[in-house]
């Protein structure tokens, strides 16, 4: 894929302004409330602002800078009650200035690829990339990156992963791995309600399996709340209406940070859909961590074929139910983020979609998460044979670029952000590229994306296109 890389500097003057926001909260003041508002926030923006003076590049570096500066900004109310309004608000102003800083060095850092949109540089863009950067931030200071005995395993696992993958011919013909599941039996659905919303909790057993060979197989089929289907569930009285199935990002699968993200007064009231909100493997009720998420991104980097594969059968099982509730319904797919990814992986193996639309989607999960492995993590799973080339060849079973679409182009949607910080903008390009469809951009970030009119606009048009008139069924 061609692209455009910004001329190396061996120094990055901008870092002189976090530079000055952690030294100020670290050295202007004494006392222990001083300390024990500023004292994180501080050191670190200061030791990322060193990182970024003096190694400027590293996509981790900004990261951590803008967490640093919002957990500043958000201690900012304690430090008056330290030491009076005045320094607080300078302290403020600082870390505002290296959020900001945060954002931009970002953006500038990163390649421009063809294809993508023109990025529009501003004070309101810095702030929309700082946002991801601080998320970005909280995911790699929270991540369990496997170390020591775990990482040396994980190196042997995966070359002996690879090659049973060769053997049965995975790799090459990923279909032969993902077997075709049955409609769901005892399905489980009982009443729910949040914030005045009312709509119903839908459970089944999941029934995917793997080959028990497969290295950690056995260990993945012993988590047994993941292996409980889950999903949220609003539909209208009366004659049927098409479905859509929604599917969340990473670290979400909650009711409540769902029904933020796919909105029940627009989807299901005002466009008058009936609404699916499947629970992704290791999240919401299925999680087997402390977090929603654990260890889908993170952790033993070899689960993330399993956990895929799981998703991608738990998906096509949730098809198969809807498809028993009435004849021939009409079913659209539309997935954010880590739902993006899911639903393109769908669009290659689920027949009779009427649309999908893959929302800021990320499709090369190995370059997306090996780009922050630590370096010394790199060199030394790269020593033990587990390098980003394997890594890719290995979730080459679950990726979305190895199957055409069953869809016509017509019914493929993408739309994306430019200054998405989260999911490089490579992402939606090679998804846009295997698809032959064009990406709508939007000039935001990955997290901006609730404030967007696109991402409304898009799916009305994958509305329009498959024939559903959503003034038809709207309700309000």
């Amino acid at each position: 894929m061609a692209m455009q890389i910004a001329a190396p500097r061996q120094w990055e003057w901008m870092a002189l302004i976090p530079l000055l926001a952690g030294l100020y909260a670290l050295a202007s003041h004494e006392g222990f409330l001083w300390w024990l508002f500023a004292g994180v926030p501080g050191t670190l923006v200061l030791a990322s602002a060193v990182a970024l003076l003096l190694m400027p590049g590293d996509p981790r570096v900004t990261a951590y800078m803008s967490l640093g500066s919002v957990l500043g900004l958000l201690f900012a109310l304690p430090l008056i009650l330290a030491h009076g309004f005045g320094p607080a608000l300078v302290a403020a102003l600082l870390f505002v200035g290296s959020f900001l800083v945060a954002g931009r060095s970002g953006l500038r850092n990163e390649p421009v690829y063809e294809g993508a949109a023109d990025l529009h540089l501003d004070v309101k863009m810095d702030a929309k990339a700082a946002v991801d950067e601080a998320v970005l931030g909280y995911f790699l200071a929270s991540a369990a990156v496997p170390s020591g005995e775990a990482a040396a395993r994980m190196s042997e696992d995966a070359v002996k992963l690879e090659a049973m993958l060769d053997a049965n011919g995975w790799r090459q013909n990923p279909e032969l791995f993902h077997k075709e599941p049955p409609p769901p039996e005892r399905v489980q659905i009982h009443k729910a309600r949040l914030f005045g919303i009312e709509y119903e909790r839908a459970s089944f057993d999941s029934g995917f399996s793997l080959p028990p060979e497969l290295p950690g197989a056995q260990v993945w089929m012993g988590h047994e709340k993941n292996n409980r289907c889950v999903a949220n569930v609003l539909r209208h009285p009366g004659a049927p209406r098409p479905w859509l199935m929604c599917i969340h990002g990473y670290r979400m699968g909650e009711a409540w940070l769902d029904f933020g993200l796919f909105s029940p007064n627009y989807l299901h009231h005002h466009l008058g859909l009936n609404v699916l909100m499947p629970t992704l493997p290791l999240h919401g009720t299925r999680k087997i961590g402390l977090r929603t998420g654990d260890h889908f991104l993170d952790g033993d980097l070899l689960d993330l074929l399993y956990a895929e594969s799981q998703a991608l059968w738990d998906l096509r099982r949730w098809l198969a139910w809807l498809r028993t509730q009435e004849e021939n319904p009409a079913i659209g797919v539309y997935g954010i983020s880590l739902g993006g990814y899911n639903a393109s992986l769908l669009a290659g193996y689920a027949e009779g979609l009427d649309f999908v639309v893959a929302g800021i989607p990320i499709v090369d999960l190995a370059i997306g998460i090996w780009r922050f492995v630590p370096s010394m993590h790199q060199r030394y799973l790269t020593w033990r044979g587990l390098d980003e080339k394997r890594y890719q060849d290995i979730l080459r079973v679950v990726s979305p670029l190895t199957r055409p679409p069953k869809l016509d182009q017509r019914s493929l949607h993408i739309f994306a952000a430019t200054g998405d910080r989260i999911v490089a903008p490579r992402n939606p390009v090679m998804l846009s590229q295997h698809w032959n469809v064009p990406v709508t951009w939007y000039q935001g970030s990955h997290l901006s994306i609730r404030y967007q009119p696109e991402p409304k606009q898009v799916l009305e048009e994958a509305m329009s296109r498959a024939g559903w008139r959503s003034s038809a069924y709207a309700t309000i």
